[in-house]
């Protein structure tokens, strides 16, 4: 694991198994990583990307979490991601035009590890060029992707996702909801 913490730390991109699907990520901190994964994905600019934590310290360090989104993330059986206002110390280019950011509090021990090691956000965006279906798993990521990353994970290569996404719902200050994906 050590290289992969390497070659992020460094700027570098990699290709790797999250809680849903196959995802291209980077130090969600860095901002030529991030340019970097939305020059891979030929992703527009103006597009949001959602990052993962591993903690709910770490949740509490980036945004002010509403009690309703605690409510969610415990009772969810699927991974959920939640869009939150006024994120703290992310590149602008991560975040939604109207400045939110989508966050999952990941559960699966390979990315809780990997993201407590860099010690800092995960970005995750899927393995898959923008439009096109994205892996349930390895072998359904484009060989042109596995080129384009840094570093490619050998970790759960063969285990095929339950989900092909993540819910997402945003919630605003004021304890408004809106479900953006079931």
């Amino acid at each position: 694991m050590q290289n992969i913490i390497e070659i992020l730390k460094s700027g570098g991109t990699i290709l790797y198994p999250t809680d849903t699907i196959w995802g291209i990520g980077c130090d969600a901190t860095n901002i030529e990583a991030v340019h970097k994964v939305f020059d891979i994905k030929k992703r527009e600019k103006n597009k949001s990307m959602i990052i993962l934590v591993e903690s709910e310290k770490r949740l509490q360090d980036l945004v002010d979490v509403p009690e309703i989104a605690w409510e969610i993330i415990d009772i969810s059986e699927k991974p959920v991601t939640i869009v939150y206002e006024n994120p703290r110390g992310l590149p602008k280019e991560l975040l939604a035009e109207d400045g939110s950011i989508g966050i999952r509090l990941i559960k699966t021990d390979f990315c809780k590890k990997l993201i407590s090691k860099l010690n800092k956000p995960l970005v995750s965006t899927s393995a898959n060029f923008s439009g096109d279906k994205s892996p349930l798993k390895f072998s359904d990521v484009s060989p042109k992707i596995v080129d384009l990353v840094d570093y490619a994970v050998e970790e759960d290569r063969e285990i095929v996702s339950k989900y092909s996404g993540s819910s997402v719902i945003k919630i605003w200050s004021d304890n408004r909801i809106k479900i953006l994906r079931e």
